[in-house]
């Protein structure tokens, strides 16, 4: 059974959010603050539904601090609706960012897609070699300059879409269904900031990278 831990210091949504959420097969945890969310995160559940306003801690805090932990998917739920708040949750770490209010069906609809972008990939795969970088599409590990460099499941996500292209470009329409799902291929905003995240990560120089290409009016491509 998959655990969802949510975080949100409203406890109407909460009760809600986990009758919902159990309804539909979730073993569910709550944590009304960022010190139980933590404690909480560090019994590994499979995925983090967090507002970002909690009353002890900036959400955005709590997503860095998770994510130096590991990559469990981190879906935000958040009544701010600035770009800027977005940029800095995606940027943190967090894989998905859903505005409140929201309807029940796009919930859980971003639910399913976290927890099916973070599946691991049957055994058996060689680690890709790029001149930059090793990666292991079925560990989930990258290894670069001697170092092991962490992504979320969403950039892994994104980076074996392009992988596994084989070096043919793939659309941004495409790329936004195998990694978001059908319900997101407008969102090409969320191409330009996980792809400048892979790239400063991944790249030696993320403004003129090698490795995960742009083909204006194309789409992308990943040149090992």
């Amino acid at each position: 059974m998959t655990t969802v831990l949510l975080v949100d210091d409203d406890p109407q949504l909460l009760r809600a959010l986990r009758i919902t959420l159990t309804a539909h097969g979730y073993d569910v945890r709550t944590a009304a603050d960022a010190a139980g969310a933590l404690r909480e995160c560090a019994l590994r559940p499979d995925l983090v539904v967090l507002d970002l306003g909690l009353p002890d801690a900036d959400g955005v805090d709590v997503i860095a601090e998770v994510r130096r932990a590991g990559t469990v998917p981190i879906v935000v739920l958040s009544a701010r609706l600035d770009s800027a708040d977005k940029v800095r949750a995606l940027d943190a770490g967090a894989d998905d960012y859903v505005t409140k209010p929201f309807g029940t069906d796009e919930f859980l609809a971003r639910v399913r897609a976290a927890v099916r972008r973070s599946a691991r990939r049957p055994s058996g795969e060689p680690p890709v070699l790029a001149a930059s970088f090793t990666a292991d599409l079925v560990a989930k590990k990258i290894h670069r300059d001697g170092g092991e460099v962490h992504l979320t499941p969403t950039e892994w996500g994104l980076l074996e879409a392009l992988v596994r292209a084989g070096g043919e470009v793939v659309s941004a329409h495409d790329l936004l269904v195998a990694v978001w799902g059908p319900a997101y291929t407008d969102a090409t905003h969320y191409l330009r900031v996980y792809l400048a995240q892979l790239r400063r990560k991944l790249e030696p120089d993320p403004a003129r990278p090698r490795h995960l290409l742009t083909e204006p009016g194309r789409g992308y491509r990943f040149r090992p």
